[in-house]
């Protein structure tokens, strides 16, 4: 729980609001500007992982509606409600791109917590690391990112075609985006 003055975050606050917000879909967040409250002891692994005060959340459930209240802002990540905004902790992307329905032109990926997305202008797939340890990611929603995982992004690869350059590229919704870092 994170605590500033006399109000008081917690998790099960925070899941209450992102309920009654994703109903219709993923809440606004972005047109969501609250104070700050503080940090709360909630961290998302590398691994796509959620854990709470140092435990796993075990419940898929919680995870998607933290996920509906996650906003990013530079290089901080917060869960949101319309009166209330806590710090969090993110080792690398929030999500992790778990699977890819591949077809001619389109590629549209599912991450863990059940957001699909068609990679294209508004979804780019964006290379990091180096040629001998790529870390391929797909933008989300509103800077959040997908880690892509290793059997999807091999899926990529199989995919790929060849650039005149000799470079491996795939291609979705109009875009061609590079394999490589």
């Amino acid at each position: 729980m994170a605590e500033n003055g006399d109000k008081s975050v917690s998790a099960e606050g925070l899941a209450e609001a992102a309920g009654r917000a994703a109903k219709g879909g993923l809440p606004p967040v972005h047109l969501w500007n609250p104070p700050y409250c503080g940090e709360m002891d909630l961290e998302i692994r590398a691994d796509g992982s959620w854990w709470h005060e140092g435990t796993p959340i075990g419940r898929p459930a919680m995870v998607r509606l933290f996920a509906g209240i996650l906003k990013r802002e530079g290089d901080r990540f917060f869960l949101v409600s319309p009166v209330e905004k806590v710090g969090i902790r993110v080792e690398d992307a929030p999500f992790l791109a778990i699977d890819a329905q591949i077809e001619a032109g389109r590629i549209t990926f599912t991450t863990s917590v059940g957001d699909r997305v068609t990679a294209g202008p508004d979804h780019a797939i964006i290379m990091r690391g180096t040629g001998d340890a790529p870390r391929p990611y797909v933008h989300v929603r509103a800077g959040l990112e997908a880690l892509i995982d290793r059997k999807t992004f091999y899926r990529l690869a199989e995919a790929a075609s060849e650039r005149p350059d000799g470079r491996l590229a795939v291609t979705s919704d109009g875009c061609d985006f590079g394999l490589e870092p």
